[in-house]
């Protein structure tokens, strides 16, 4: 079995989750599409074509850019799924490195 963070042609690269660094997460979540992004997968995983940001009228390249910023911090996962991709939070990745982050992130009314 392959490691989950090596690259093939169809992947893209992942951090492994020893190697998570808090200021790269926490900048991934300052902005506001991609806290909006997080919180649409935070209950499972969802296809990348589901996943829609505040601004319908944003061009597609601005929805990649979000989705790169979160994957190269190491806060979700984009894994190929047919012809489609499919997006995850790696909870479990950032609550080993990062116990109670992501709770706190994703807390309704925060405070």
């Amino acid at each position: 079995m392959a490691d989950q963070d090596s690259f093939t042609p169809l992947s893209l690269y992942h951090p492994p989750g020893e190697d998570l660094v808090l200021t790269d997460i926490l900048f991934a979540l300052s902005d506001p599409a991609r806290l909006e992004i997080v919180r649409q997968i935070a209950s499972g995983a969802l296809e990348m074509a589901q996943c829609h940001l505040q601004n319908p009228d944003a061009p597609k390249s601005t929805k990649s850019h979000h989705m790169k910023v979160l994957r190269e911090a190491g806060v979700m996962r984009n894994e190929p799924a047919g012809r489609g991709r499919l997006l995850s939070l790696r909870l479990e990745d950032l609550d080993r490195r990062f116990p109670g982050l992501m709770r706190a992130v994703l807390a309704e009314n925060p405070g």
